[in-house]
């Protein structure tokens, strides 16, 4: 439940800020000096308080005995989905990526699995020889691999969203898809790899233009050749995030292929989706990346008008409604930009931490540089829940069997 008792007293509230705008004081300061923060504010609504029970369950809560199917992640980013994964289980061997910082934040919370990317190596998957040559290595991974790839390849060239950010007259609104010269191969290069090592199942996550752009054709002929090894391969499936236990409106595409005679199905999604009450009932005691961007007086009473779901034009941030999912966690792009929703019962941003949350981190997952490199590595990151139930469902489907005949070889091999 929203504890008003913190909460200024609106007519107080409002004298408060427009004395700061009428005397150009610094609205954070003045909060300081009265003892108070962002979450003593209040918005004028507050006639729809939740009193429903949280259905949400954290992945700490869900964690699988460990066993030993082995996993390699591409395009790994935060590590959304080495921590599916990982709680459903599986032996995470090594996470590849390119982006250093990301690296970072990865070796910070896998400290005992191998990070292919830099300093140490190339995490560019275009590098082909070179990354295969270290999984060959390091981790004594062969043809055959009887184990998991799961990765996302950037979805920027494939993205609707990233696109209406640009005038129709640039070159950017158009998607290039395949076509984009820096990312729009990564796919194929993940195919590559694949195709190399042969893993039993495999994971492709994307957004859902993949599938649209060119008609299909090149994923289509992509997927054929990987049929033409032996795979058995879904259809390209798009399923909401809300409706596997994150509360959170994001719409991922999704194939699975496995070398088997059997086709992966998809866990049931719920019938209703999860709403965000339950994120905002959670203690943010004793949390890491929990900073609070600093709003002006101006913003503030710009924000505490809206309505549940309504947005403020000016700052382009929306009042998140607590009885149905988050809008989509923005990432921004990759030299940062991310920015996040406004708290339903505060009128401020969220901070990464809420952010992560709403994506299903764990608290205990810490993220690393600025703030705003913070926010890009939550918003591009697939929500770890939904890999965990991906991560469950192959483990039942295709391992779960003769689970105990899995023996992984591929062990880390020290380098002096």
């Amino acid at each position: 439940m929203v504890d008003l008792v913190n909460k200024l007293k609106l007519d107080d509230q409002i004298k408060m800020l427009e004395s700061c705008i009428k005397h150009d004081k610094n609205l954070h300061e003045e909060l300081y000096r009265r003892g108070l923060t962002y979450d003593n504010l209040r918005y004028q609504d507050y006639s729809k308080l939740s009193t429903l029970k949280s259905e949400f369950i954290p992945i700490n809560k869900l964690r699988l005995k460990e066993h030993s199917i082995p996993a390699v992640s591409f395009f790994s980013g935060a590590g959304g989905l080495d921590i599916g994964f990982a709680y459903a289980g599986y032996k995470n061997l090594a996470s590849i990526e390119n982006n250093e910082l990301f690296c970072n934040t990865l070796r910070l919370n896998f400290p005992d699995h191998l990070v292919i990317g830099p300093p140490d190596y190339t995490g560019d998957v275009t590098h082909r020889e070179s990354i295969a040559a270290v999984l060959k290595s390091r981790l004594s991974i062969d043809t055959a691999f009887e184990g998991v790839f799961h990765g996302g390849p950037p979805c920027q060239p494939f993205s609707i969203a990233s696109n209406q950010r640009f005038s129709k007259t640039n070159e950017n609104f158009k998607r290039k898809g395949f076509l984009d010269e820096e990312k729009g191969n990564l796919l194929l290069d993940y195919i590559w790899f694949i195709s190399m090592f042969k893993p039993r199942v495999f994971i492709i996550e994307n957004v859902p233009g993949l599938s649209d752009l060119d008609g299909g054709i090149q994923l289509k002929e992509a997927l054929n050749h990987l049929t033409k090894l032996g795979y058995n391969i879904t259809k390209p499936t798009v399923i909401n995030t809300a409706n596997y236990g994150v509360p959170q409106k994001r719409l991922r595409l999704i194939i699975v292929g496995a070398r088997s005679k059997y086709t992966f199905k998809f866990p049931e999604p719920s019938l209703e989706t999860m709403p965000c009450y339950g994120i905002f009932e959670m203690p943010l005691t004793n949390t890491s990346n929990h900073i609070t961007r600093y709003h002006s007086a101006e913003s503030v009473m710009r924000y505490m008008k809206l309505e549940y779901g309504e947005r403020d034009q000016l700052g382009r941030v929306d009042r998140l409604n607590p009885y149905l999912p988050s809008k989509t966690v923005i990432a921004g792009g990759t030299k940062g930009g991310g920015r996040s929703h406004l708290h339903p019962y505060s009128p401020r941003t969220l901070s990464v931490r809420e952010s992560a949350r709403i994506q299903t981190f764990p608290d205990e997952y810490k993220f690393e540089g600025s703030v705003a490199r913070q926010f890009t590595q939550v918003g591009n990151a697939v929500p770890p829940i939904l890999g965990f139930n991906l991560a469950k469902e192959i483990r039942n489907q295709f391992f779960e069997h003769n689970i105990s005949s899995i023996k992984v070889k591929s062990t880390l091999v020290e380098v002096s």
